[in-house]
């Protein structure tokens, strides 16, 4: 793990409550994994003193994206941030995603969990492998990057609260749908207990591989704290983890959803 300076190129909002931020990688000579993330000085201030763990929206050679939901001191702060500015991160942190020879994917993320799961999908296009992803929000405001991942030939699906259509016995049924008639082989999923609980269901159901993106609060993000403990059931025991260094990404039926 390195600390890096990185220019801003970029800082917009691009809905009512998340940003995208934009920086410059090419002094970074480490390679970054999609499910990896970067704990990012918001301020020079010294509050808020802790640094914020953010997943890798989109990679490049060039450039590292950032999507992120604005609601505490610490984010209100990356708002601030300018093009010309620099961002303080350390990182790449914590392991990523496995993404190995799967004909057949899909995703599934409820909010800014498809700031965890797009650049698994970006990276599973360039692999040739078919991508199909169901994003959950609240309202339409919410349901970011849709238009972006079918520029990249993923097939979208997109569900609300707002359209009543993002219960789970709905994406339930849209899941089997998706399964069964794309024969999917591994499921992704991030944002949501309640859609871990049923991508959990269904990978045993349906003898399927898959992987989540656990999102905890993280002192350290280095696993000297123990801040961000999480359980997992491994070789017939329940076991503590760190969610920043063991994790972020763990096989799916490892995961204890309380």
């Amino acid at each position: 793990m390195k600390q890096h300076l990185l220019p801003v190129l970029k800082n917009i909002q691009v809905s009512q409550r998340y940003w995208l931020m934009v920086v410059d990688r090419t002094s970074m000579p480490e390679n970054v994994d999609p499910g990896q993330f970067f704990h990012l000085r918001t301020t020079e201030a010294l509050s808020p003193f802790l640094r914020r763990p953010l997943s890798v929206y989109r990679i490049t050679e060039t450039t590292l994206e950032f999507l992120y939901l604005v609601k505490g001191a610490g984010t209100v702060e990356m708002t601030k941030k300018e093009t010309g500015d620099t961002l303080d991160v350390l990182g790449p942190l914590g392991q990523g995603f496995q993404l190995g020879s799967q004909k057949e994917i899909l995703l599934t993320a409820r909010g800014v969990g498809i700031a965890t799961l797009a650049a698994l999908a970006q990276k599973a296009v360039e692999n040739g492998t078919g991508c199909t992803a169901i994003l959950s929000a609240r309202t339409k405001d919410d349901l970011l990057s849709g238009e972006m991942l079918e520029e990249m030939g993923v097939q979208v699906y997109r569900v609300t609260e707002e359209q009543g259509n993002s219960d789970v016995k709905a994406v339930e049924a849209q899941m089997r749908e998706i399964i069964e008639q794309k024969d999917i082989d591994s499921l992704y999923t991030c944002g949501s207990r309640r859609l871990s609980l049923l991508n959990q269901r269904l990978l045993h159901e349906y003898g399927l591989q898959g992987e989540i993106a656990l999102e905890e609060q993280m002192g350290c993000a280095m696993g000297a704290c123990f801040s961000c403990v999480s359980p997992i059931q491994k070789d017939g025991k329940e076991h503590s983890v760190r969610v920043c260094y063991e994790g972020p990404v763990f096989p799916m039926e490892q995961v204890v959803i309380s």
